[in-house]
Parts: structure tokens; sequence; C-alpha cells
């Protein structure tokens, strides 16, 4: 089954490292609204997927920032 475009919220991080990486996973896979997500360690805007049928952008902004990343949509 194929996610809906309208599903995947894309941004541009500052999650640079696998232990960047590693610290937003222990925030994002327990996320009971988020299906899927992934970041882009070898794109230059660290591009940030996640697939979730609730979560606003608004949501996904304040989630990382509060984690302490920098996070903003790509459009």
């Amino acid at each position: 089954m194929k996610e809906a475009l309208t599903n995947i919220l894309i941004f541009k991080t500052n999650i640079k490292t696998e232990a960047d990486k590693l610290s937003v996973a222990a925030l994002l896979d327990q996320h009971a609204c988020i299906e899927k997500w992934n970041v882009d360690l070898h794109d230059i805007d660290c591009v940030l997927r996640i697939v979730s049928p609730t979560l606003t952008i608004q949501e996904v902004l304040c989630l990382i920032t509060n984690h302490g990343y920098e996070c903003s949509e790509l459009v």
C-alpha cells in the first residue's frame, strides 16, 4: 500500500551525524502518530521525512526544536 503524498512532511534540519539521528530516533520511534520517518545524512539539508496522517508541520517543528535541533519546513 502506498502512502498518500499529503501524509509526508519534509523538513530541513541540522541532524548531521549518526549520534544526532539516534537521539531523535528515541523521540520519533515512540511517537504514536508517526508511521515512518528517516533523515538523509548525506543531503546538504539533512532532510527529515515523516509519514503521519495526523501530525501538523507546526507539531513536528516544536517536537524537533524542543529536542534541541533546528528544523524548518522544506517546500
